[in-house]
């Protein structure tokens, strides 16, 4: 793969990066390396975006992001700084990758072990072994051609896809159908096309609306690994903004932008504590709706309200933050628990929002591998429910909601915290609102469904305001981390065609 984007026309230019999440943190770092002088302004007190940090009491919590995939993708961003991941922080492969508790008193590992998967998948079903290596060499391809052609590589318009270059990348890839239906193709017992599909939720999406593309998920899933990096998700971000330190990048915190004002030969941004910034050029990682909506004027807008309302949005999540005495020996440090029929979780996400009442949910305890995060004697877990975008979000309904949670973690993992929490804290719906004006509160942004994908997620560069870029998850190539990243590199790339 070619780690060498060609950014370098933005040299002496002056950007002014809105937002510090990984998109953000990524255009900033790509283009300082390519010799623009760039600030990153942080609405909140930390940078990380998303990948927020809670810490207090001893315990220290990834607010958001848990899960380190698709190493590739870091090896290749810190590769095009002449770096290494392993420079930042330290990688520890997860054994098993996680584990998985059933409603019905069913429990699974899922192990770094292709072998071993392989074996657990013939004993659900007859011949579910081999299909397994047949998917799993389907998801490879599909990840390595639509990684190289149509995720590093951007393809803003129609007349991007009609080539023969990409028909012939594209031919077999599964680019139209649904993922439930690509997964029925292989498996029949509904176990197997969970484990095939439970991934889906880092894509903010379902297996009826999610394009069987993703399939490629299971490749990263099973084949690349599951890792954690030592200290958190948190120390990759500290790992990039030291980096962007050394390429010259300035970074402030606690500098909210209210307004994005054109001005002849370029920008002025105001900040709610009064500052005003003056820049050639703009790259927002903010929440694109709020920056459209929030802090343009309307005739400087691409998309009206109206299209904002009619997007369908990643779930928000209910997320409970528990410090506890003693050890979860039941759990692992990614452990998924799902009803043996989910579809009714979706639906009240997708059809009919609501609160779910039989939830399918993520418990993730880092301190079963680091012992750095929670003080000696105590364990460090949290739990995410993901929910409806939009939903009322009152205490109490959280605290109804955090007393189904603990009885459910209690029932179906039999592991019983309530006598033990010293410390809590949960995380909603009005939160990813307030901390992140994220619209509806959505965890994630746009959903990856057929008429969000690819050229149908907002551009990188803003067609009504000249010298204004986008970047992040609501961008191509979408959501989750290492998407971020890549954003960050095809936003720099873009703004290189223009500037």
């Amino acid at each position: 793969m070619d780690v060498a984007p060609d950014i370098d026309a933005v040299a002496g230019e002056s950007v002014v990066v809105i937002g510090g999440g990984f998109g953000g943190l990524s255009t900033a770092c790509y283009l300082a390396d390519a010799g623009a002088d760039v600030t990153l302004l942080e609405k909140n007190e930390q940078l990380g975006g998303r990948a927020s940090r809670l810490e207090a009491d001893g315990f220290r919590f990834d607010m958001g992001p848990s899960w380190y995939l698709m190493p590739d993708v870091f090896e290749r961003f810190f590769g095009h700084f002449g770096r290494e991941p392993s420079e930042f922080y330290e990688l520890e492969r997860l054994d098993p990758h996680y584990r998985v508790f059933w409603k019905d008193g069913d429990k699974v590992d899922v192990l770094p072990d292709r072998e071993a998967n392989k074996a657990l998948f013939e004993e659900y079903e007859p011949g579910a072994g081999e299909a397994f290596e047949a998917y799993l060499e389907e998801s490879e391809r599909t990840y390595e051609i639509g990684m190289e052609h149509f995720v590093y590589e951007d393809r803003p318009r129609l007349r991007d896809y009609v080539d023969k270059d990409v028909l012939r990348y594209s031919w077999g890839l599964s680019l139209l159908g649904k993922m439930q239906g690509h997964v029925e193709d292989y498996f029949d017992h509904p176990k197997l096309q969970q484990l095939m599909q439970y991934t889906l939720v880092f894509l903010g999406g379902s297996p009826t609306n999610t394009p069987a593309l993703y399939n490629l998920m299971s490749h990263v899933d099973y084949n690349m690994g599951v890792y954690y990096p030592e200290g958190g998700i948190g120390a990759v971000v500290d790992g990039i903004v030291e980096l962007g330190e050394d390429l010259g990048v300035e970074f402030v915190t606690d500098a909210e932008v209210t307004a994005i004002e054109g001005r002849r030969g370029g920008f002025a941004l105001d900040t709610a504590d009064g500052e005003r910034y003056l820049t050639d050029l703009v790259v927002s990682d903010a929440d694109y709706a709020h920056t459209e909506q929030e802090l343009l004027p309307k005739h400087k807008r691409q998309y009206s309200d109206e299209y904002w309302e009619s997007r369908t949005y990643a779930p928000s999540a209910f997320l409970l933050y528990l410090g506890v005495e003693g050890d979860v020996p039941n759990l692992e440090h990614h452990t998924l628990v799902l009803p043996t029929g989910w579809n009714h979780h979706f639906e009240q996400i997708f059809d009919d929002p609501a609160w779910p009442d039989d939830p399918a949910y993520y418990l993730c305890a880092p301190s079963e591998t680091d012992d750095t995060v929670a003080p000696e004697g105590h364990s460090n877990l949290f739990a995410l429910v993901p929910i409806a975008p939009g939903l009322e979000d009152t205490p109490e309904l959280r605290e109804e909601y955090r007393d189904l949670v603990l009885d459910d973690i209690a029932e179906n993992t039999d592991t019983e915290l309530r006598d033990r929490i010293v410390f809590e804290e949960t995380f909603c719906v009005d939160d990813f609102a307030d901390r992140y004006n994220s619209y509806q509160g959505s965890a994630l942004g746009l959903a990856h469904t057929l008429r969000q994908t690819s050229l149908l997620r907002p551009p990188h560069r803003s067609d009504a305001l000249d010298g204004l870029y986008f970047t992040g998850s609501t961008t191509t190539p979408g959501i989750g981390v290492p998407m971020c990243l890549i954003s960050g590199q095809l936003t720099a790339e873009e703004l290189s065609k223009t500037a």
